[in-house]
């Protein structure tokens, strides 16, 4: 059952996504060579319970953390601990929290000192990559025209595409109907309705698009060791344009400063 929000469900889940986006700006002003990455975490999780919201991914299926925090060649899921950052690493933070008994998802991948370019191009690539299945995102459409766009823009510049892991509806609940994957055919899937919120994530590789699944039973890698890169916004779909309900401004502004 895909559940269409109301204009006012709408402003508060732009409220949730809005405070995962200050949370992750404000872990952005933190992201630097020799941070634990479990101290990344619990400045997260400080932060959205000092706004009156609950971390969602803490305890969701047994999830010990508040954020996903993933390095180099993990794609999603990380649990936080005690490695400690390094000049040249990608750290993917994927954030969610609860406001108001509405959630908010959303994920960057931030750069932690100089990085090498080809894995600069493959962080700008799957970011620009976001917004072109976006720009799919309106009324009339259907999940295919989103996750066709994706593909063909990633796979046309050498990249690969996750198949294992997708999108998602959200609301009330972090995870709702319909799956949104990165990869499809135009024209098939879910018809997209005024109303509806989705989370799009696409989850690109520099090498093979296989995955493995490590022992933790969370963090999920890629096969060649090759880095991975993650980028995810909220959306409500509308006629003629999406509501991109979280933000990236704030976090480009501190990593600005």
């Amino acid at each position: 059952m895909i559940y269409l929000k109301t204009d006012e469900e709408i402003e508060l889940m732009r409220i949730a996504n809005l405070l995962v986006s200050a949370t992750l700006a404000e872990v952005g002003k933190h992201i630097q060579p020799g941070i634990a990455t479990q101290k990344l975490d619990k400045i997260a999780e400080e932060f959205i319970l000092d706004h009156g919201a609950i971390p969602l991914f803490k305890g969701y299926n047994g999830f010990p953390n508040a954020l996903c925090i993933s390095i180099n060649d993990h794609v999603v899921h990380g649990i936080p601990g005690a490695y400690q950052l390094k000049s040249g690493d990608i750290v993917s933070v994927d954030c969610g929290v609860k406001k108001n008994g509405y959630c908010g998802d959303s994920a960057y991948t931030f750069e932690v000192g100089a990085i090498a370019p080809e894995v600069k191009k493959l962080l700008q690539t799957t970011r620009e990559a976001l917004y072109e299945g976006i720009s799919h995102a309106v009324e009339g459409k259907r999940i295919g025209d989103i996750a066709h766009s994706i593909q063909v823009y990633c796979e046309s510049r050498g990249y690969s595409v996750v198949r294992e892991l997708v999108g998602h509806g959200i609301g009330k609940e972090m995870h709702e109907a319909p799956e949104v994957p990165n990869y499809g055919k135009k024209g098939q899937g879910a018809l997209l309705k005024n109303g509806m919120c989705i989370a799009i994530e696409p989850m690109i590789n520099m090498g093979t698009k296989n995955v493995r699944f490590e022992k933790d039973g969370w963090t999920v890698r890629t096969r060649d060791g090759k880095p991975s890169a993650h980028f995810e916004h909220t959306v409500a779909i509308r006629p003629g344009k999406a509501d991109i309900l979280s933000s990236f401004e704030v976090i480009d502004q501190v990593l600005l400063n």
